[in-house]
């Protein structure tokens, strides 16, 4: 699943999807992880407003002893789970996102010794990954990405990539019933996708 992502310059982020700012925020990291916060388009009354949430949906666990623990967040969630887990928020379009992402990476290599590898769009500087939001008592609002399965050429990096929307897809994502939303689940073109290997490692937070 993807775990982290660089999401652009905010104006040109602000640019591209012709949105505005509901408030002033400080600025996100450069690379996002879970719980980092980072920007997402939504729609509002009068179009699209950009707004600062925090990444991943809190799931409260309990221990072995019954005990609460500490909320995980699940930043990425399944298509073909929106009808199940994630129809409470995936049904109602209110709830949908659109996540401004320049880039996102995969962990590649052994165990111990992996690597990140990043892929972007080719053309687009920019591009919008499939995202849903809501509102939450523990991190207040908070979004998740959507995933899909990763094109075949690209499965050595990962099994599932985000599902990636163009400019003309973005308002059937924000508008449409849930069940004429199923075409998006698709892997974008691996022809279309620009990889880059590099020797970091790929460490945890």
């Amino acid at each position: 699943m993807c775990n982290r992502y660089q999401p652009g310059e905010r104006h040109r982020i602000e640019k591209l999807f012709g949105a505005r700012p509901l408030r002033e925020f400080n600025g996100g990291p450069d690379t996002v992880h879970p719980r980092d916060p980072a920007w997402v388009i939504r729609k509002g009354e009068e179009g699209f407003v950009l707004e600062q949430m925090t990444w991943g949906f809190p799931v409260v666990l309990r221990g072995k002893s019954g005990q609460m623990l500490k909320p995980k967040a699940v930043n990425n969630a399944r298509f073909d789970k929106l009808g199940a887990y994630w129809r409470q928020w995936a049904e109602s379009p209110w709830n949908r996102c659109l996540i401004p992402t320049a880039r996102f990476a995969g962990a590649v290599g052994p165990t111990g010794r992996m690597t990140e590898t990043w892929l972007s769009v080719r053309e687009q500087e920019i591009f919008a990954w499939a995202g849903l939001w809501r509102n939450t008592d523990e991190w207040g609002t908070c979004y998740t990405g959507v995933m899909t399965d990763a094109a075949p050429e690209l499965s050595s990096i990962h099994d599932r990539c985000p599902v990636i929307l163009g400019p003309e897809e973005w308002q059937a994502w924000l508008t449409a019933p849930l069940g004429e939303l199923r075409h998006f689940d698709r892997p974008w073109p691996a022809s279309e996708m620009a990889v880059e290997a590099t020797e970091q490692l790929w460490a945890r937070r």
